[in-house]
């Protein structure tokens, strides 16, 4: 008998530097054994150290190129990324809904690495209003949490008051990444899908330059481990062990004199388990 390979669709930007976006997003794919399709909506010009330029792709070619692999390729979990227009959120969310697609997994992509702005300053509002209550989960680190809820955050515990309004707005479940904290431990934060609960997770931080892509890397890890039939909980445990042994495995590559990124195809049997708490 033949046996059809987990598949996973990305929606997000290009980086030409090979860091983060699209081309983390297949690496991730692939070394978890999952079959990565993607659909572009957006180019940049980016590198180690800066983004130089972004082209927006049209609505109506992002919506061409996901019904051309909708139609024809089964899809067991989809990962949004860099969306940087409300037209091309609202695409997205039509596509989901036509298509029914599942086990949809959106990281806000606003801000790169470096600083740069990757979307509208009206894109808040649109997550809101279009995907929020089509994804399974949202996974924003914390300048996208701030954005999303309005909440400034100063400590783990205001996590739960922007996840509260977060979920209150429609969200089913939210990852906050802790990772721009300054101190020894890394820590993300799951709300949900149950009610009321929330679940810790943390690891050591390992000091690295190559760090680039880490966000893309996390939720494309998450989309794959559902592709691949974990439930929620266990795909975020799962994936934040690969996530830190794809930094601890790169964080001495030498790639580029800014940001470079982490290591996606390091041997992922040899995960390393983190702290729970």
């Amino acid at each position: 008998m033949k046996e059809r390979y987990p598949t996973a669709l990305t929606i997000a930007g290009s980086d030409s530097g090979g860091c983060a976006g699209i081309q983390a997003d297949l690496k991730t794919f692939s070394a978890l054994g999952v079959f990565g399709a993607s659909v572009i909506t957006a180019v940049t010009a980016q590198n180690t150290q800066e983004v130089r330029a972004v082209e927006t792709l049209s609505p109506t070619i992002i919506r061409q190129q996901a019904e051309t692999v909708l139609d024809d390729i089964t899809t067991d979990a989809v990962k949004t990324g860099m969306l940087p227009t409300p037209k091309i959120i609202k695409t997205v969310a039509a596509l989901i809904d036509r298509y029914n697609l599942k086990n949809v997994i959106v990281d806000p992509v606003m801000v790169a690495t470096s600083g740069a702005r990757l979307a509208d300053s009206d894109i808040a509002e649109a997550f809101r209003k279009y995907l929020y209550t089509r994804a399974m989960l949202i996974t924003p680190n914390i300048p996208e949490t701030e954005a999303l809820s309005g909440i400034i955050i100063h400590t783990e515990e205001d996590f739960q008051k922007a996840a509260d309004i977060m979920m209150e707005q429609g969200c089913q479940a939210v990852l906050i990444k802790g990772g721009h904290f300054e101190n020894d431990k890394s820590t993300d934060i799951l709300f949900g899908p149950q009610k009321g609960t929330c679940t810790v997770i943390s690891s050591n931080r390992i000091e690295s330059k190559n760090l680039h892509g880490t966000g893309c890397t996390f939720s494309s890890a998450i989309a794959a481990y559902i592709a691949l039939g974990l439930d929620l909980e266990n795909a975020v445990r799962r994936s934040k062990m690969y996530i830190f042994s794809a930094i601890e495995n790169g964080s001495q590559i030498i790639t580029g004199k800014g940001y470079g990124p982490v290591n996606h195809l390091f041997n992922p049997k040899r995960l390393k388990k983190v702290i729970l708490m």
